[in-house]
C-alpha cells in the first residue's frame, strides 16, 4: 500500500489561516485564539501568506512566509513559524513545506531566504543546518509592553 499523497499548497484566506490555529498552537502553546486571529489580520494585511501540506483535506503542517527586501539580503523570503503536527515530524514534511516556498521565492526574484528559530529548539536547528541555513547573526527581541 503507498503513502497517502501530501498536497502542498498556499492557503487562500484569512478565514482558512484561522482555520489553522491548533496546529500553530502545537508551535506557541500559549497563544490563544483570540489573539491569533488579531495578530493574524495585521500580518495579512502586510503581505503575510501561509503555505499548507494537506494529506486530503487534513493539514499536516504549514509556514507562514514573507518577501520584502532589506539592505544587507536584498529581496528574501521569511519562513515565519513552520510547524509540522507532531504525528508527521520527521517524515519530510517540513521540508516539503520548506521547498515549495523556495521555488515561490525564487518564481519573485528573491535573493535570500531567511528564518528564526527559537534558541531551545535544537531539532529545528539540525532541520535548518541540513538545509543549508547558516547562522548569520542573533535576533534580538525586547519586550517594551508595560
Amino acid at each position: 500500500m503507498s503513502a497517502p499523497e501530501i498536497i502542498i499548497r498556499e492557503a487562500i484566506s484569512l478565514e482558512e489561516m484561522n482555520s489553522l490555529f491548533p496546529l500553530v498552537k502545537q508551535l506557541t502553546p500559549t497563544l490563544t485564539k483570540k489573539r491569533y486571529t488579531e495578530l493574524l489580520k495585521v500580518m495579512c494585511a502586510n503581505n503575510y501568506r501561509m503555505t499548507c501540506a494537506f494529506i486530503g483535506k487534513k493539514c499536516i503542517g504549514l509556514s507562514g512566509f514573507w518577501i520584502n527586501t532589506k539592505i544587507y539580503s536584498g529581496k528574501y523570503v521569511e519562513i515565519d513559524n513552520l510547524v509540522v503536527a507532531e504525528e508527521y515530524r520527521s517524515s519530510g514534511v517540513g521540508k516539503l513545506i520548506c521547498d515549495w516556498i523556495i521555488v515561490k521565492a525564487k518564481e519573485e526574484n528573491c535573493e535570500t531566504a531567511m528564518l528564526d528559530a527559537y534558541v531551545e529548539n535544537s531539532a529545528a536547528h539540525r532541520f535548518y543546518f541540513r538545509e543549508g541555513y547558516k547562522v548569520r547573526g542573533f535576533h534580538f527581541i525586547k519586550n517594551i509592553k508595560k
